[in-house]
């Protein structure tokens, strides 16, 4: 089941592919610190390659595509063999792309409405998006109680000294947020504070980094 894949990653660490090589090395740092499942935006050329590799060389990772925004995208991170796809929102091509491929979606979604319409095709975990400005906690809160077997991975606005308070809900499964792959950590070879980042962000009984 997609969302207790998700409850096992705890934080999915949303990348922005700069080129294959250094999200490769990024995501072997990530897979090191206990990371489970990693998020690469079909936002740059370098996406679908960077996919594609981290599944051939981080085999113990979960890849999932982000940015996933129409029925030919989703073919396309299909093909690249991902484990999962993430929309930033949902459309009904989309969702029937999804369903007739039983390929496994995460939509983004901010209203009751959006909510039905991904339970009308079966799904029932979704990514609350953009989270901190749509509402945050007091948002899925509200949501507990009309969609009680609803679960959520908040992204948007979470950062190293938030994020603990949306995983203690009881309708949060996981959080998405970019602190730990920063570009400019990515770009200046910073593999140390990343993998400090993501330890932490995987630890359960320590005080956030600063």
């Amino acid at each position: 089941m997609l969302s207790e894949t998700l409850r096992e990653c705890r934080v999915l660490p949303v990348i922005t592919a700069l080129d294959v090589p250094s999200t490769v090395q990024l995501s072997r740092t990530l897979c090191a610190s206990g990371m489970r499942a990693i998020e690469i935006t079909l936002r740059t050329a370098a996406a679908l390659d960077s996919i594609r590799a981290v599944k051939a060389e981080v085999p113990e990772l979960q890849v999932a595509a982000g940015t996933v925004t129409n029925p030919r995208e989703l073919d396309l991170a299909l093909s690249a063999g991902v484990d999962f796809t993430v929309s930033p929102g949902l459309t009904k091509a989309l969702l029937q792309a999804a369903c007739d491929r039983k390929a496994a979606l995460v939509p983004g979604v901010v209203t009751a409405s959006e909510i039905m319409q991904g339970l009308d095709f079966g799904l029932d975990c979704f990514k609350l998006f953009p989270a901190a400005a749509v509402g945050g906690m007091s948002l899925l809160q509200s949501l507990a109680g009309p969609f009680p077997g609803v679960s959520f991975c908040p992204t948007g606005g979470l950062d190293a000294r938030n994020f603990r308070d949306y995983l203690a809900l009881s309708n949060v499964v996981c959080c998405g947020g970019s602190w730990m792959v920063a570009p400019a950590l990515v770009s200046s070879g910073d593999w140390d504070r990343i993998a400090e980042l993501a330890a932490d962000a995987m630890a359960t009984d320590i005080t956030a980094a600063e």
